[in-house]
C-alpha cells in the first residue's frame, strides 16, 4: 500500500468536490458504477482493481441524506469484497449528527447508529469535517480525523477587512465557535439568545453584548432552514449593526432557507462546498471549497504523516483553540 498511489472513489452526493480533492491529491478519481434499479435499490460496481489498496470514498451525507448515507455503505462493502487494504469513508458533512444523545424519552441516538453501520460495512477510518457535536468521535472504535472548515473561512473572512468587525454567536450553543474565531479574528464576542418555537423557526429573545455600528460576524457550524441566522441577523440589526456577513461550515439549504436569507439583513454568506450548494437568486452567497484542506489530510494520512498542522490559521497553531 505504501508503494502505491491512493484510490479515491465518490458517490452521486457531490463528485465536483470530489473530483477537486482527486486533482489535489494528483491521482484520477476512481471509475465507479452507483446509480439505483427502478424500485429504488442501490447498485454498486467498483470498475477498477482495488486489491491491496488505500481506498478513499468522498460522500457526504446531505439530502438525501437516506440515500446518499445507503451509496456510501455500498460502496464501502464492495471496496471491502474486493480486497482493499485501508478504506476510509471520507465524510465532509455527516448526517444525522444533530441526534447525538438521547434528550428524551423513547429516542434514538442515530449518530451512533450510523458509527455503527459504517464500521460494520468494512470502514477502517474516518475523515469528517466540523462536526455538530464533538463527542461522534467518541462513538467509533476506529480513528477519526476530524477537520474544520476555520482556516479555509478565515482566510476569506481576512480578506474583507471589515474595519470595525464583532463576532456574534447566533445561539448560546454557538459560544464556543463565536469564541474562536472572536480570537481568531482579535476582536470582541457577542450572543444572541433564542428560543425555538418549532423544528423549523426560532424567535431570537435578547441580545448579551454592544453591536451598535459594528460589522458583525455570526458564524455556525451547520445552517438548514436559515431561521437561526436570519432572526438574529434581525436583532442585532435592531440594535444598529452597520453590516451582517455570516459564516457557515454546512449549507443544507432546504427552500425555506432561500426564502428567508432573500429577505433576510444578511449581506453576505459565506459557506463551503462540503456539501452541493446552489445560488440564491437576489442574495450574496459565497461558496469556499475545502478540496485543499481534505485532499491534504488525505495525502498525509496516505503517507503516515501528522495532520496537525492542518489546524493552524494564519501560520499559527491553534493547539489552545477548540474551534467546534
Amino acid at each position: 500500500m505504501e508503494n502505491k498511489a491512493p484510490q479515491i472513489f465518490t458517490g452521486n452526493a457531490n463528485p465536483a468536490l470530489a473530483q477537486e480533492i482527486a486533482d489535489y491529491v494528483g491521482v484520477p478519481l476512481g471509475q465507479a458504477t452507483v446509480n439505483s434499479f427502478p424500485d429504488g435499490e442501490t447498485f454498486v460496481k467498483i470498475n477498477e482493481n482495488v486489491r491491496g489498496r488505500d481506498v478513499y470514498i468522498v460522500q457526504p451525507t446531505a439530502p438525501p441524506t437516506n440515500q446518499n448515507l445507503m451509496e456510501l455503505l455500498i460502496m464501502i462493502d464492495a471496496a471491502r469484497r474486493a480486497s482493499a487494504s485501508r478504506i476510509s469513508a471520507v465524510i465532509p458533512f455527516y448526517g444525522y449528527a444533530r441526534q447525538d444523545r438521547k434528550d428524551q424519552p423513547r429516542v434514538p441516538i442515530t449518530a451512533k447508529l450510523v458509527a455503527n453501520l459504517l464500521v460494520a460495512a468494512g470502514t477502517h477510518r474516518v475523515l469528517t469535517m466540523d462536526l455538530h457535536a464533538q463527542q461522534i468521535q467518541g462513538f467509533f472504535d476506529i480513528p477519526v480525523d476530524h477537520l474544520y472548515a476555520a482556516p479555509v473561512l478565515y482566510k476569506h473572512l481576512a480578506s474583507l477587512k471589515l474595519p470595525n468587525v464583532l463576532v456574534v454567536a447566533p445561539d448560546v450553543g454557538g459560544m464556543k465557535l463565536a469564541s474562536a474565531y472572536s480570537q481568531m479574528l482579535h476582536t470582541g464576542l457577542a450572543i444572541v439568545a433564542k428560543r425555538r418555537t418549532s423544528p423549523s423557526s426560532v424567535e431570537s429573545q435578547y441580545l448579551v453584548g454592544d453591536v451598535e455600528g459594528r460589522d458583525v460576524l455570526m458564524v455556525d457550524d451547520l445552517t438548514e432552514t436559515a431561521g437561526t441566522l436570519t432572526a438574529a441577523a434581525k436583532l442585532v440589526k435592531e440594535h444598529g449593526a452597520r453590516t451582517v456577513t455570516a459564516a457557515v461550515s454546512h449549507a443544507i439549504f432546504a427552500d425555506l432557507a432561500h426564502k428567508r436569507l432573500q429577505q433576510s439583513c444578511i449581506d453576505e454568506l459565506v459557506t463551503t462546498n462540503s456539501t452541493v450548494v446552489h445560488p440564491i437568486p437576489g442574495f450574496k452567497l459565497t461558496v469556499l471549497s475545502v478540496a485543499g484542506l481534505l485532499g491534504e489530510a488525505i495525502k498525509r494520512i496516505h503517507g503516515g504523516e501528522s495532520v496537525s498542522s492542518l489546524f493552524e490559521i494564519n501560520g499559527r497553531g491553534n493547539k489552545d483553540k477548540d474551534i467546534t
